[in-house]
């Protein structure tokens, strides 16, 4: 089930950023997260959130490299949320996750 969205129904895209980069992808998923695609003119980035969780930043060397990113992590992401946050786990299995995630994607 895919449980993304388009944040803001999609008029994020183009806006920009606090951090001034223009927002080229913007998903939450409806248990708590998103993930943000921005160019700015010396960084391209992807920011991934789990809501009162986790806030993780990662920076690219181009906007291709982001876009193969952005959808593997956001299906790890996904799942992170649909199989811990869904089922009411413990605090330390999502911090397990989280550590891993942020492990796997620096």
């Amino acid at each position: 089930m895919n449980n993304w969205f388009a944040y803001d129904d999609g008029r994020s895209i183009g806006e920009v950023s606090a951090e001034g980069g223009v927002i080229l992808r913007d998903e939450e998923h409806k248990r708590g997260g998103r993930m943000t695609l921005k160019q700015g003119k010396t960084f391209i980035s992807v920011s991934c959130h789990i809501y009162k969780w986790m806030d993780h930043t990662r920076f690219f060397g181009s906007v291709n490299e982001a876009q193969r990113e952005y959808v593997i992590m956001k299906n790890i992401l996904g799942s992170m949320m649909d199989d811990i946050l869904a089922t009411g786990a413990n605090d330390l299995k999502m911090w397990e996750a989280i550590a891993d995630f942020v492990r796997r994607f620096p």
